[in-house]
């Protein structure tokens, strides 16, 4: 997103939500893009617990994404990078945490507890 009228309303809102069609090509819904999404008002609202697992969520995400490619065309070969492996070990319980029928109602704690279960 390199548009100048964006990027100032971005500069100047708490945070912003990216919606991905690439996500949503996938049956990806809500379609957001976790890591072009930012909120700053989040870690001053949240719990550290929620904040160390929000962290470790994005982490496992950049992690996939930039060897996304290589995992797809085979390239990449397990053992050679632990924190690949790892990712690509949560990446599918992530992914399924992120997508939510619109008629399935999960409560806050519940969510946490889901994103911890995941993670650990």
């Amino acid at each position: 997103m390199n548009e100048p009228i964006t990027d100032t309303v971005r500069g100047i809102l708490d945070g912003h939500i990216v919606l991905s069609r690439a996500l949503a090509s996938k049956n990806h819904y809500p379609s957001i893009d976790v890591l072009g999404s930012i909120s700053r008002l989040m870690p001053n609202i949240i719990s550290d617990r929620h904040k160390e697992l929000a962290s470790e969520i994005k982490r496992i995400l950049s992690i996939y994404k930039d060897s996304e490619d290589l995992i797809n065309i085979g390239a990449y070969q397990r053992g050679s990078n632990k924190k690949i492996d790892h990712a690509i070990e949560k990446i599918d319980g992530i992914n399924q945490f992120l997508t939510q029928p619109t008629q399935e109602n999960v409560g806050f704690e519940t969510s946490i507890d889901m994103l911890e279960s995941i993670i650990c």
